[in-house]
């Protein structure tokens, strides 16, 4: 009878003594890992602006302006879209200016202030565009995707060849993808040209909290839109 109980006991004893050299790989390689990943950081860190200025560069569309039947203000951008709407028209780019009829707010409905479509209509007022050469679009536009059905519809009724909608940098791309899909099959053309908005630019987005937010949310809506439509 052959006993191999003792030969277990040494194989085992081995094992376990060779266990822990493992370990302690592992444990000096910890501080090369961590100075490695520090490193990566700290490299991320000191060229942030150059990656976050090509960021923007990648993701900003924005189309050349040419003489076009009328400019289409959208909803939003109230900083942005009636201002260069108006420059437009004054500089005989545009013959009209086309206002989003968005739904109005409760405090507008009860007389309280002016709604979202009053208000571009009054800046474009008081930034001389006459008032024979303002009209509005669409009936409650909840969203783009809406304006783009409006706007396709009064293109076709006047018989319009081209349209500029202007908005701002960011939420372009957007834009021009729900204006591509709405559009598609119409001879109309729809010039998307982007513009800086007052509390941020291209250059430095991420130095101001609107512009950090303004290119989040517009990442955000436009996966929204692809998902959906």
């Amino acid at each position: 009878m052959i006993d191999i109980a003792p030969n277990c006991v040494i194989e085992s004893t081995m094992l376990t003594l060779a266990e822990p050299a493992p370990r302690r790989r592992r444990l000096h390689s910890l501080p090369a890992l961590a100075l490695a990943a520090a490193l990566v950081f700290a490299a991320l860190w000191f060229a942030r602006e150059p990656l976050l200025r090509g960021a923007a560069h990648l993701w900003i569309v924005s189309d050349p302006i040419s003489d076009a039947d009328a400019v289409a203000v959208l909803g939003g951008g109230l900083e942005v879209r009636p201002f260069v709407a108006a420059e437009l028209y004054k500089r005989g780019l545009v013959k009209k200016v086309l206002l989003s009829r968005v739904p109005e707010a409760r405090s507008t409905r009860i007389g309280g202030i002016p709604g979202h479509s009053e208000l571009n209509r009054m800046l474009l007022l008081n930034l001389g565009v006459p008032d024979t050469a303002i009209e509005m679009f669409g009936y409650e536009n909840w969203s783009t995707w809406d304006e783009a059905a409006a706007l396709r519809e009064w293109a076709e009724q006047h018989r319009a060849l081209r349209i500029v909608a202007p908005t701002d940098i960011f939420s372009a791309r957007r834009v021009r993808w729900i204006f591509d899909r709405k559009f598609a099959g119409s001879s109309v053309r729809v010039e998307i040209p982007s513009f800086d908005a007052p509390g941020y630019t291209r250059a430095a987005w991420w130095q101001t909290e609107a512009g950090m937010i303004a290119f989040q949310n517009e990442i955000m809506k436009y996966l929204y839109y692809r998902l959906k439509y």
